[in-house]
């Protein structure tokens, strides 16, 4: 790693890296030693990255290969691996969730804490493994990520709880399928899988909290009481644990991957504080089963897994 140097955003999560020009074709070597930092850091920022969509696809096969650009919304129609997020299209949804509109009508409860912290797809049995998000429009100020590390939270909570957590599996599902065809022909929802509550790294060995709070739904095994009490405990956790978040400001041309089975995000955290337009172009790589302590590897109920395009 001798051209690469990196420079933590917090103790434990995050690090701005500089060295290397991921728009380029990337060596073998290169790739090792960014898939290791990955594991190290769980995000990595990458500023001054200028590239065209062709590019940030080639990217992402080089670090294992990507998907669709979403289970259920389509890409761009000449690059279908890549997610068009636009902030101006997002608002009206993030100031209905801010103001719990329409809230009675759906049945649905509002959790304590911020309810938009989620790990990328967990809706279908193999969520991806690696997210690249690419900033092509970015404000003057805002539009703020914020990540929080999973297995610090796993690792914080009492042994006793820990133990208890790591035999359980939970629901998670999206049940708005897609409204037009995936271009890949595939069924483009709904969407059930059955995952382990606490999920063991495939490549280190370390124990995350798996929780998701925009898909996931119940706990198995757990009356309705019970399962929301608990869920509303971890979530809390993960939202209100400053300790174990890292907050990255966005410029022109920054480009931000993460490790996907490590980390959970929220954002554009300050959507609403700001009026100009925010683009980002999104990517994914293929990922497994997740699996749990006790060997409960997930499972769909409903819908397909998530494969790589070929």
């Amino acid at each position: 790693m001798s051209e690469i140097s990196f420079r933590p955003l917090t103790p434990i999560t995050g690090a701005e890296v500089e060295g290397v020009d991921l728009a380029a074709a990337l060596k073998p070597d290169v790739v090792a030693d960014l898939r290791e930092a990955l594991l190290r850091y769980k995000v990595l920022v990458f500023r001054e990255q200028p590239m065209n969509d062709a590019q940030h696809v080639a990217l992402t096969d080089a670090l294992g290969g990507a998907t669709a650009a979403h289970p259920i919304v389509n890409g761009l129609r000449e690059e279908p691996a890549v997610l068009r997020t636009a902030l101006s299209e997002d608002r009206p949804g993030l100031a209905q969730s801010a103001g719990g509109l329409g809230l009675p009508l759906d049945g649905t409860a509002p959790r304590r804490l911020r309810t938009e912290w989620h790990i990328d797809s967990t809706f279908v049995a193999n969520p991806t493994s690696i997210t690249i998000l690419r900033g092509v429009e970015i404000p003057p100020t805002g539009g703020d990520t914020l990540f929080a590390n999973l297995e610090a939270l796993y690792a914080g909570l009492s042994p006793s709880l820990r133990g208890y957590l790591d035999t359980l599996q939970a629901i998670h599902s999206r049940n708005n399928p897609a409204r037009t065809p995936r271009f890949d022909g595939k069924p483009g929802g709904p969407f059930v899988a059955l995952h382990p509550l606490v999920r063991v790294h495939p490549e280190t060995g370390v124990r995350s909290l798996f929780v998701s709070a925009v898909f996931l739904q119940a706990i198995r095994g757990l009356k309705p009481r019970e399962s929301t009490a608990l869920l509303d405990f971890l979530l809390d956790e993960l939202a209100g644990r400053d300790e174990i978040h890292a907050r990255v400001r966005w410029e022109q041309d920054t480009l931000v991957m993460w490790d996907n089975r490590a980390v959970a995000h929220a954002g554009p955290v300050d959507g609403l504080m700001f009026d100009e337009e925010r683009i980002v172009h999104r990517t994914t790589v293929v990922g497994d089963l997740p699996s749990g302590p006790d060997g409960f590897v997930s499972r769909s109920l409903k819908g397909d897994l998530f494969e790589a395009l070929v």
